[in-house]
């Protein structure tokens, strides 16, 4: 009940489910990988305990966001459906850790038996919709901080934890098309408050909460 596409369902609803639905209850060891990036998104797949480690990079390697998410949370659950329903992420248990997955089809029976499970997926699905319309409109005409703060939140999970963005400072000036000492001054100034640490070859998040300030407050 405390899975984030479950909440505010009573529990004898749950009960019922469970009894019809297909659940399959799966456990992998530190270190196993669970998910491939570009693999298909057949399940919608819970961690209900322990946690993963959630990579997504570029092509070449060279740009990577990762993150922790634990227990209880989702795996990239927009990529059940549409046009590529491909994992975009590579997923690695890092610690011993369990997981619930339902299928595709079953998931789809299961939103049609109560509304609150399907504004659950819908409330999931709009906010990442809006998430990417802020940060596009952040790119245009946003602040280094600010596009800095979308991409981190636009690649990562409401609940990540221990977020890093790792890739050499000689690309990720070219990437967000900067001179160097811009583009240190704004990580010194996001350091100074508290919302970053970092290197140069990785920026670590100290708080997705603060991005996501940075972001409202430029919309407001």
């Amino acid at each position: 009940m405390g899975l984030p596409l479950f909440k505010g369902v009573s529990h004898d609803k749950i009960s019922e489910i469970v009894e019809k639905a297909k659940f399959h209850f799966l456990k992998y060891t530190e270190g196993s990988t669970i998910i491939n990036a570009h693999d298909p998104c057949t399940h919608i797949k819970f961690v209900i305990s322990g946690s993963v480690r959630s990579t997504i990079a570029n092509s070449d390697g060279r740009f990577k966001v990762s993150q922790t998410l634990c227990a209880p949370s989702v795996i990239a659950p927009e990529f059940l459906f549409g046009k590529a329903p491909f994992y975009p992420n590579t997923v690695t248990a890092i610690e011993p850790t369990g997981l619930l997955q339902i299928s595709k089809n079953d998931y789809m029976k299961i939103l049609n038996t109560n509304e609150i499970f399907m504004y659950n997926f819908l409330n999931t699905l709009s906010m990442n919709a809006q998430k990417a319309v802020e940060g596009i409109l952040a790119i245009t005409s946003g602040s280094l901080e600010e596009r800095i703060a979308f991409w981190i939140i636009s690649l990562t999970q409401r609940g990540g934890r221990d977020i890093a963005l790792t890739c050499k400072a000689r690309d990720l000036y070219a990437l967000f098309g900067v001179q160097r000492t811009s583009f240190i001054s704004t990580l010194d100034g996001m350091k100074q408050r508290g919302i970053i640490e970092y290197d140069n070859q990785e920026i670590r998040i100290n708080s997705r909460d603060s991005l996501l300030e940075i972001l409202n407050t430029s919309a407001e």
